[in-house]
């Protein structure tokens, strides 16, 4: 078993998922808000269940989608990290950026913050040459985010396999980040 990895930064901890994480993940991905480009709110049974999942891969791999803390109090606020996405996308293999943050933590630079600190991981600890996010076009939000990390936007749209043909959130945009010359 890979020993799992922790990142921090000046107000993050990004850590393995705990058990009394579950509540605030519940409440999270009910959020509509949050959710709104992901399909919408999921039950608690499927949050449960995608924790696990998380975690699962944590302990495999010791790296994933990692939970999100603040330092100052501890309190989980949302996920950050990099996963290797489903096969069945145009552009795979690859490794992929994401993260979901709690409303309540929106436009404070967390995902930002965060996600720098995992680039950082992927390119030196990892050695990836490319890391990718997608999301879906209404999702100027995130392609903000994948923006402030330096990432570029990919000229071609694609349909996600998982989303249903027709849906408003089927058409993706690709942004990707090259490994800087500066690293490791």
């Amino acid at each position: 078993m890979p020993k799992i990895i922790e990142l921090s930064t000046e107000r993050l901890r990004l850590r393995q998922w705990r058990a009394s994480d579950a509540e605030a993940f519940v409440l999270m991905s009910s959020d509509p808000r949050v959710m709104e480009y992901l399909l919408g709110p999921m039950d608690a049974a499927a949050s449960l269940a995608m924790q696990e999942r998380v975690m699962q891969l944590i302990s495999e791999r010791g790296w994933g989608f990692w939970a999100m803390e603040l330092k100052e109090t501890q309190q989980f606020i949302g996920f950050t990290g990099l996963h290797i996405p489903i096969p069945e996308l145009p552009f795979s293999p690859c490794v992929e950026i994401g993260w979901r943050l709690a409303f309540d933590h929106w436009g404070k630079g967390y995902a930002s913050e965060a996600a720098k600190a995992a680039l950082d991981f992927g390119f030196n600890t990892l050695q990836l040459n490319e890391i990718v996010s997608f999301t879906a076009l209404p999702n100027l939000r995130s392609q903000a985010v994948m923006q402030k990390l330096g990432m570029q936007r990919d000229a071609d749209t694609f349909f996600h396999p998982k989303v249903a043909e027709g849906h408003p959130l089927q058409e993706h945009c690709l942004y990707r980040l090259s490994k800087p010359l500066n690293a490791k």
